[in-house]
């Protein structure tokens, strides 16, 4: 949407930075802000996904442009969803409301910017194509999946120094970003955040998702990994009456959210 602009992209950038969209970080790299995300999952939920037709369906409306000349816009720039849900969501984001043409470049900048990772900085981080070695190195492990721009996962961060004091001595953890790892995700039938998975023998035993409480993880983690092999895991983090926050779909699941 940015193609052939007169605006400086550098000031644009600037903008960004100043109107905390985007952070600078010391070792040079730029993310967009957790305060801008919050904002753009919004967005990201109804438009994230949207084929061809609706996405020149939007710009058509956003711009006051007709249909046919939006799809040859569309077509010839290669502009989908992720665009869309830029400007929509610079849009609510900025006052006052930069004018279209800087507002578009902007939006392309934060496409190419991005979010950082919603996997805390405690836990290493895994994807579709490190999960598997690290479950053959470690057999008995703990994986968790967060997102970005999910309040319960948000929430759990706060408590996650001690959720990983309570996880057995010999059972590893990492993390995982839920929007990133399709294949994780279809093999183990994740489709919300915050989630829990407790693998034993390289092998999944059991999940939750949701936000829970670091004592009713300890109890779930010391079913999973104890010897009594009676108890079901869920059922003894929903006898301690835990807590549950609500978790965040991902956007290709079938419902939006469960807060």
């Amino acid at each position: 949407m940015a193609a052939h602009t007169s605006v400086d992209p550098e000031s644009a950038l600037d903008r960004l930075v100043d109107e905390g969209v985007v952070e600078a970080h010391a070792d040079g790299s730029l993310t967009t802000t957790e305060a801008y995300e919050r904002t753009r999952v919004v967005y990201h939920d109804t438009y994230g996904n949207a084929d061809e037709a609706t996405v020149v369906q939007a710009l058509s409306e956003v711009f006051d442009v007709d249909r046919e000349a939006v799809a040859a816009y569309v077509d010839e720039h290669d502009v989908g969803p992720a665009d869309l849900v830029a400007y929509l969501s610079l849009q609510s984001f900025l006052d006052p409301v930069p004018d279209r043409e800087l507002l578009a470049t902007m939006a392309a900048l934060v496409v190419e910017v991005g979010p950082g990772s919603p996997v805390p900085g405690q836990l290493d981080e895994l994807d579709d194509d490190s999960y598997e070695a690290f479950l053959a190195e470690h057999p008995d492990a703990v994986l968790t999946v967060w997102k970005t721009g999910c309040h319960p996962c948000d929430a759990m961060k706060d408590d996650l120094d001690e959720i990983l004091g309570r996880v057995p001595d010999g059972v590893a953890v990492a993390g995982l970003d839920g929007e990133s790892i399709p294949s994780f995700r279809l093999e183990y039938g994740v489709d919300s955040a915050p989630a829990v998975l407790a693998f034993s023998d390289g092998t999944l035993v059991e999940s939750l998702t949701g936000r829970r409480s670091p004592v009713a993880l300890e109890q779930f983690f010391a079913v999973v990994y104890g010897d009594d092999d009676t108890v079901d895991p869920v059922a003894a983090v929903e006898a301690a009456a835990d807590r549950d926050d609500g978790s965040v779909e991902f956007v290709d699941a079938d419902a939006d959210v469960d807060e």
